[in-house]
């Protein structure tokens, strides 16, 4: 039997950074009149649902897709240009940009339960958030477990696992939510504050038959050629789960 599985698998964080909330706010509202995206996964939730990208391939504002496969550069769009705060916080984490986004959660919204897919740290990527304006109403359930994430603070959270979102408050909710590569620098960060093994579960865990299936499902919303590479990879996976 392998060791890592009788020990507690690490799904979130709580990261030891503390970033200015009033600047945070100050710079997100420089750019609320900027074009907001609606998420393309249109099943997958209620109500307004948008995102801004402030670091995307090729620096195209509108592309909102988290880990792209083209082979463009990630680099800064035009948006967060006059965004010194955003950059300086940007800057403080010492990895790869693989996708850097505002995500805003209008009132009355809900994303639904869903998995995403290589979005763990065992995936050797990792998924902050950086709340800038939330509310004690929103609810960020993760794998059952409720995160409340306040202004300013940073959080990892493995969405390989089963999330959902609410706001049922009486402001939006905006997160700058930041994607980067493992290397070095995360991996003294992130085993400093849980044991190394507890980042690496079996990937039966997470891909299971269902999950893909469901993964599969979201992914065929979107008409994007790397999405539809994607799908095929996935199905493929899928049968061989469901030929064992």
């Amino acid at each position: 039997m392998d060791p890592i599985e009788n020990k507690e698998i690490t799904k979130y964080l709580k990261l030891p950074f503390q970033f200015d909330e009033e600047r945070l706010v100050a710079d997100l509202e420089s750019i609320m009149g900027s074009q907001w995206i609606p998420h393309f996964n249109k099943e997958g939730y209620e109500g307004k649902w948008n995102s801004i990208a402030l670091y995307a391939s090729g620096g195209e504002a509108t592309n909102i897709f988290a880990l792209n496969n083209d082979e463009a550069p990630i680099i800064e769009t035009h948006i967060i240009k006059d965004c010194l705060y955003f950059k300086e916080v940007i800057c403080h984490f010492k990895c790869i940009m693989l996708t850097v986004r505002l995500l805003r959660l209008e009132v009355g919204a809900e994303i639904k339960p869903h998995s995403d897919y290589n979005l763990g740290y065992e995936d050797n990527n990792f998924r902050l958030h950086i709340p800038i304006i939330t509310n004690d109403d929103v609810n960020f359930i993760l794998d059952g477990n409720r995160l409340q994430m306040l202004p300013g603070e940073c959080w990892y959270t493995n969405v390989n696992y089963i999330h959902s979102v609410s706001n049922k408050g009486k402001t939006d909710r905006v997160h700058l939510v930041i994607d980067g590569k493992r290397n070095a620098w995360s991996d003294d960060l992130f085993f400093s504050l849980a044991p190394k093994e507890s980042f690496f579960p079996f990937k039966e865990e997470i891909h299971s038959a269902e999950t893909l299936e469901k993964i599969i499902e979201e992914l065929k919303i979107s008409d994007q050629p790397a999405v539809k590479q994607l799908i095929i990879t996935l199905q493929e996976e899928l049968d061989a789960l469901n030929r064992v």
